[in-house]
């Protein structure tokens, strides 16, 4: 594995539940990787709300381990939020994604996305799973579809292992619940370089899988929410707006068609007049909500610049101690 161009740090986080049999594997080859590469790293793991013994397991490891940091929620937080906290702590120039199931062998798969990126020139780098045979195939098949056609994703299986610089881990925004499958959609959005890798598949040998068919319609309602946010939310008045400017505008031609009626054939059509005076209301009603939707935003960006703002201020206030 010397070939590597470079030797960048590397954060590997791990997110766990009910995983006593796997994450010491998983904790022990990550940092026999990183001897292996020449660099250091560091892992971070957060045990969320296991109830078998991972938290003993990693308390032992914690001990043998001086860089491995490890979190612990009383109950589970999900995914999201325990890769929240890790992305937060890490300090490694990549930070890399991987399961404590061992279904990636970070041996091998950590080296591998690390030599993709450097290839590549990548900011972002997904492995995909060759040679795939477990129950969730087809469900994969169906997401991946989604995040290629409706966000962009240039990659076959994005809600797998991933590595990503540290100015993409930075740029994310806050994640909500379940937004850890969206990352490369995020990544994509804003611009960064998104590529894959192919990596083996290793079936799981322990524990039981925590996703299943029943994630699929929460998951494309999430996929329609995050598209929404990531291209409206600092221009709102572009959705309400153009939905009140179309509404309006079919609303207007419905009155013309309603006048040209009557004076042509004398004839009323009381229905579709109420319905089109309704269409008016609503569209009225949309432009007001982009309007106040605009508001919020430019306030929302004034206190982040107030935010940015106060601590170099108060570098410059504070008198030189004597």
């Amino acid at each position: 594995m010397s070939d590597l161009a470079a030797s960048p740090t590397i954060s590997v986080v791990v997110p766990a539940r009910n995983e006593e049999g796997t994450i010491a594997q998983v904790v022990a080859r990550s940092f026999a990787v990183f001897e292996e590469l020449g660099c250091w790293g560091e892992v971070l793991v957060v045990d969320d709300g296991s109830a078998d013994g991972t938290r003993r397991e990693l308390t032992a490891l914690a001990e043998r381990y001086v860089d491995l940091t490890v979190y612990t929620h009383r109950r589970s937080l999900g995914m999201t939020a325990a890769l929240r906290r890790m992305f937060a702590d890490s300090r490694g120039d990549i930070v890399i994604l991987i399961p404590a199931d061992m279904e990636s062998d970070p041996a091998v798969d950590i080296p591998a996305l690390v030599r993709a990126m450097q290839e590549q020139d990548l900011d972002v780098v997904a492995g995909w799973r060759q040679g795939r045979r477990d129950n969730k195939v087809l469900a994969s098949a169906i997401y991946n579809f989604v995040m290629q056609r409706m966000a962009g994703v240039p990659v076959h299986d994005a809600n797998w292992i991933k590595a990503m610089r540290r100015e993409v881990v930075e740029s994310f925004p806050p994640l909500r619940s379940d937004w850890h499958r969206f990352l490369l959609m995020i990544a994509v959005h804003q611009g960064f370089r998104v590529g894959e890798t192919p990596t083996y598949y290793r079936p799981r040998r322990s524990g039981s899988s925590k996703f299943g068919w029943e994630r699929i319609p929460i998951s494309f309602l999430d996929v329609l929410v995050v598209k929404f946010l990531l291209t409206f939310s600092q221009a709102p008045m572009r959705f309400f707006g153009g939905l009140g400017l179309a509404g309006m505008a079919v609303s207007l031609l419905t009155f013309v068609y309603l006048t040209l009626l009557y004076v042509l054939t004398d004839t009323q059509q009381r229905p579709i007049f109420i319905a089109a005076g309704v269409l008016a209301i609503i569209s009225v009603l949309l432009l007001l909500v982009g309007f106040l939707a605009e508001l919020i935003v430019s306030q929302g960006e004034r206190i982040a610049d107030l935010e940015r703002e106060l601590p170099r201020r108060g570098q410059v206030q504070s008198p030189p101690h004597q």
